[in-house]
């Protein structure tokens, strides 16, 4: 249905929408034509339109609680009755009335699914309960301990359910784990009596340790260390009197190590830092190129032969201190990225397919003009005031159009 089906405009620019009660006033639009104004108006309903569509969309699918649903359409049906806008606003009433039975029954299955999530809820903690009963009988004690933990975790993810069932299964749970963690307890005081192995296992890995501090074999003396550290996590604990005595021997045999090793690679980077210098210098020459990218008459191939030059001789600088790196680096980019995006404004502004729409542009416009033109004669011709003033209004508009259009035509040649 046209516009005009849903409305009126009168002689001053008074815009009415059409509805079951008669006609209503939506507002003015002194300034144009008729036409225009009832295609402003319209626009509204079709923006309403949009939003009522939108809401039932999300309303069918559920993304929206029922209670959050029933809100939304009261606020939009609010905005609807009273829209001043042109079209059948009744037919977008009813549209949101027809939700309001969809919620009820999202509203329902909502309740529906608490309750099966409640009882499910109940099955997931009658489950905890149930293995943490059956490791408090077990010896698997270097995984039970993190089960329990795991299953204790579990039951705090759980939600709640009626209050006497939840009790009583937590009183079931946590006996569970008091009983298993005094049974543990009780196996590792046995333990102690195996520390004494430990301690003599641990007294050799530190004269081993001690052994090869002064080594300067980098790589395979490293992993022999980490190989220690396995070997000492696996004897287990000393007796406590010893235990940090010897940790405190093995950790400063590797503390010699390393230490000398971080000097040597330091060394290293300070040989790499004559590199960082060259590098610098190359960046000097990079950069200098800047501002001859923003230069009208940029020449990008020159440009880009001086930064391919500069790149080989990058490459040929070698490595850079680590802690120079990120930095240097990132210089380097930013040039390449400034040549890159030069190159690509190039391209576009020769693209031949923007330059064909932007002359289409302008010789429609070009055309749309001269036949205002010539009814703006023939309005001056029979002293029409009214009609003159529209399209003078009409010509003024699309000359402007034609301004802009002819300056985005001419970026292209």
């Amino acid at each position: 249905m046209t516009s005009e089906q849903w409305g009126r405009v009168d002689e001053d620019g008074t815009v009415y929408v059409k509805t079951a009660d008669g006609e209503r006033s939506v507002g003015q639009y002194p300034e144009g034509t008729p036409e225009e104004a009832l295609h402003f108006f319209t626009e509204r309903y079709d923006a309403l339109a949009f939003e009522v569509e939108l809401l039932e969309k999300r309303v069918h699918a559920a993304k929206l609680t029922p209670e959050e649903a029933a809100t939304s359409v009261k606020t939009v049906r609010e905005q609807v009755v009273d829209a001043n806008a042109v079209g059948d606003l009744a037919a977008l009433t009813a549209r949101l009335d027809a939700l309001t039975p969809l919620i009820a029954t999202q509203r329902e299955a909502r309740k529906a699914e608490r309750a099966a999530r409640n009882a499910e809820a109940r099955e997931e903690k009658e489950k905890v309960v149930a293995e943490a009963e059956r490791l408090a009988t077990g010896n698997d004690w270097r995984h039970g301990a993190n089960r329990l933990r795991e299953l204790l975790d579990k039951w705090k993810s759980l939600p709640r359910i009626d209050r006497s069932a939840d009790d009583a299964l937590w009183r079931r749970f946590s006996t569970a784990r008091t009983a298993y963690t005094r049974r543990r307890k009780a196996h590792f005081a046995e333990l102690n009596e195996k520390r004494d192995s430990a301690r003599a296992v641990k007294e050799r890995l530190v004269v081993e340790a001690e052994g090869m501090a002064d080594s300067t074999d980098w790589g395979a003396t490293a992993a022999a260390y980490r190989d220690l550290m396995r070997q000492w996590k696996a004897a287990g604990p000393a007796p406590k009197e010893v235990d940090d005595k010897l940790w405190k021997r093995f950790r400063g045999a590797q503390d010699v190590f390393f230490g000398a090793r971080d000097a040597a690679n330091a060394e290293i980077d300070a040989e790499y830092a004559a590199n960082a210098e060259v590098k610098e210098g190359i960046l000097v020459e990079a950069e200098a190129l800047l501002p001859q990218l923003e230069a009208e008459d940029a020449d990008l191939t020159a440009i880009k032969a001086s930064f391919r030059d500069l790149a080989d001789r990058w490459d040929e600088a070698g490595k850079v201190p680590r802690d120079r790196m990120r930095e240097l680096e990132g210089r380097m980019r930013k040039v390449e990225q400034a040549i890159k995006s030069l190159e690509d404004e190039q391209w576009r502004r020769t693209d031949p397919e923007k330059s064909a729409r932007a002359d289409d542009m302008v010789s429609k416009l070009e055309a749309a003009i001269a036949e205002v033109e010539a009814d703006l004669a023939k309005a001056r011709a029979a002293g029409d005031p009214k009609r003159i003033a529209s399209l003078e209004d009409n010509l003024a508009s699309r000359q402007q159009f034609l301004e802009m259009a002819r300056r985005a035509s001419a970026d292209f040649s």
